[in-house]
């Protein structure tokens, strides 16, 4: 069983920025497509950004295109989700996921395509 670990998640300011980290235990990484979802209080989960395996295709939401960015480093075998001119809206539990990628290029974005996923981490961005 793939555990996924979050890590970077804290209080910010408006406007300031958090970068993410997130890695798997075990597998090749390089075979899994990889996505961050978000959910608030009293909302559905939703998501934020995905990378195919190859880092080749990007998907964001329409509410964080422009000032978050996903990368991988497949050396390293990390996915991170740099976070820029935070608003108070982004405070979330942010998830890491996973999927087995089969194709090249996917980088889904439904929830329901992800085989794994990691505990969460508290982003918190206080105006």
């Amino acid at each position: 069983q793939v555990q996924l670990v979050e890590s970077g998640g804290g209080l910010v300011q408006t406007g300031g920025s958090l970068r993410l980290s997130c890695a798997p235990s075990e597998g090749t990484f390089m075979n899994y497509y990889m996505g961050w979802f978000r959910q608030a209080p009293g909302k559905e989960r939703e998501f934020v950004a995905s990378s195919s395996r190859d880092d080749s295709n990007t998907n964001y939401a329409d509410s964080v295109k422009g000032r978050f960015t996903i990368s991988r480093d497949n050396a390293e075998k990390t996915v991170f989700l740099q976070m820029s001119s935070l608003k108070p809206e982004d405070t979330a539990v942010y998830y890491c996921a996973a999927g087995r990628a089969l194709v090249r290029i996917l980088a889904p974005t439904q929830t329901t395509r992800y085989d794994y996923w990691g505990q969460g981490t508290q982003v918190t961005v206080s105006s």
